[in-house]
């Protein structure tokens, strides 16, 4: 018998606190394991059987923990819905991914409730679908029979077409072994199982690496507290609250936790954290050494896709390496290659491509984008990056969003960092819009700290302090200003938006 894995905790110790919602709520390992059990009985009457799939559009919380731990037992795929998208946007995931079930959150019911789908269930009350209650009242509590491992399979954002499942086969195993087989994840950051240990979950659960972490800590034994919003002083009080030692955050996180006052950072005691890792995003090297000089030695960080990974950096590697993102995982590899597809020197940018061995995924429905994405056995997500001479990989930019000036490559994410650094700048994008004699020429849309007046004196300041740090030919041609960024909970800039207003009617090079 095992020691990793929900259901054999649980079992094991119904009485340890598995889950704590957004309000406050403290949920035990006991009552969740019956909430699944009972999930799981009401859905095999429906008639699901493994390798059907269902969607949620949840908010963070146990309801969606339910949906996934119920999947998990029971050889189901589960989709979590971004709560930000339309109707007819979440109908299309619905549909793909040929959900037997659709369970929306009354919070989401305005556009929710416009979906048609087969056996529409509500957290809730939501016009037109019955109460998730009717699945779950009056089953039986126990294990189910015939157990078998389920997945989650998420859309990706869709930066260009329609978003796509990333499916990957059900390997069959039971969803014990299946669970202690994920703890892998947590382990490459030394993450220790049992507890006391408590994982903060800081973004939307729709996003892959949310679900992960967060699954996987919970099947490490770890407590999972939800917070609703992400704010900075109450990530700060809910670490000191429930001695959180893990948590997975992005750079902007970072920068936010960064700009609150010296009094406030110094009111809440942090000593519990052990692993904070982030993801998602290029952060500025002044940010994450600032991180490190507050936080200690905890800070991780590491490069992957909702497709597989990756490369890690622990703290020490980064103090060595500043700006990387790590070494590949011992399952890993990488490779760096140039247009023609051929491998690239030491230190020279190019596509990075990745493989995880013995782990394969198809793009749902389909085969042509899953086969252009890949080079042999590797795939990539249209990142561009180079490795160092000791295999350590720094990343550049993704390809769709460089800047080609006079025939020279730029990369929008070198210049955001340093732009970001500057103490009236409380987010920042960086792109090319069309220019009739050079291609393209760098626009700079920078949302102002706080009570700074936005205006040409603020944005001279901001070109001013660039002055010995970027050669002028990577300075920004012109600044905007912006109340809000539009960017995702999960940290995702969402710069297409910012950026295809002024290629309107045009073609970009990439």
């Amino acid at each position: 018998m095992g020691t990793l894995g929900f259901w054999r905790l649980a079992q094991a110790d119904p009485e340890w606190i598995a889950a704590v919602d957004p309000d406050g709520t403290e949920y035990t390992a006991g009552e969740l394991l019956a909430r699944a059990n009972r999930l799981v009985h009401g859905l095999r009457e429906l008639g699901l059987r493994p390798g059907d799939g269902f969607c949620g559009l949840m908010p963070n919380g146990v309801d969606g923990l339910t949906l996934y731990l119920a999947a998990l037992q029971a050889g189901w795929y589960y989709t979590p819905i971004n709560w930000h998208l339309t109707a007819p946007e979440i109908a299309y995931i619905v549909a793909d991914s040929e959900a037997r079930a659709f369970f929306v959150h009354e919070r989401y019911a305005g556009e929710g409730a416009k979906v048609d789908a087969p056996n529409r269930y509500a957290f809730g009350k939501v016009a037109g679908f019955a109460p998730a209650t009717d699945l779950t009242v009056g089953r039986s509590d126990a294990l189910p029979a015939d157990r078998t491992a389920g997945a989650t399979m998420h859309y990706t954002s869709g930066t260009t077409g329609k978003p796509k499942g990333v499916r990957r086969p059900l390997s069959g195993l039971d969803p014990d072994d299946a669970a202690e087989l994920m703890s892998f994840l947590l382990s490459l950051f030394g993450i220790t199982p049992g507890q006391p240990n408590a994982h903060l979950v800081t973004s939307p659960n729709y996003h892959t690496a949310v679900t992960q972490f967060g699954g996987t800590a919970l099947h490490m034994g770890h407590t999972l507290v939800y917070m609703d919003k992400w704010d900075a002083e109450e990530t700060l009080r809910l670490c000191e609250t429930y001695r959180i030692t893990n948590s997975h955050m992005v750079p902007t996180h970072f920068k936010r936790l960064l700009s609150l006052p010296e009094e406030t950072r110094a009111r809440y005691d942090l000593s519990s954290l052990k692993w904070m890792i982030h993801a998602a995003a290029p952060c500025p090297v002044p940010v994450k050494t600032q991180m490190l000089d507050w936080w200690g030695d905890v800070v991780y960080e590491y490069y992957a896709a909702t497709e597989g990974g990756g490369s890690i950096a622990s703290p020490e590697d980064w103090k060595k390496h500043p700006g990387t993102v790590g070494k590949a995982w011992p399952i890993s590899e990488l490779l760096i290659v140039d247009d023609d597809n051929q491998p690239v020197p030491t230190g020279t940018p190019g596509t990075i491509y990745m493989k995880m061995m013995g782990v394969r995924f198809e793009y749902k429905g389909d085969p042509e984008k899953t086969n252009a994405n890949r080079l042999d056995d590797y795939f990539t997500v249209g990142d561009i990056g180079y490795l160092d001479q000791d295999g350590f990989l720094f990343l550049c930019d993704r390809k769709a969003d460089m800047i080609i000036s006079g025939g020279t490559n730029i990369y929008p994410a070198e210049i955001e960092n340093e732009l970001l650094i500057h103490p009236k700048v409380a987010d920042v994008a960086v792109f090319g819009i069309p220019d009739d004699e050079w291609g393209e020429q760098i626009k700079a849309v920078i949302e102002p700290a706080p009570g700074q007046p936005p205006g040409p004196e603020l944005a001279a300041e901001i070109l001013d302090s660039l002055n010995g740090r970027l050669s002028k030919m990577k300075w920004p041609k012109t600044i905007d200003f912006i109340a809000e960024m539009p960017r995702e909970p999960n940290g995702k800039l969402l710069k297409r938006k910012l950026r295809d207003p002024y290629w309107e009617g045009r073609d970009r090079a990439i």
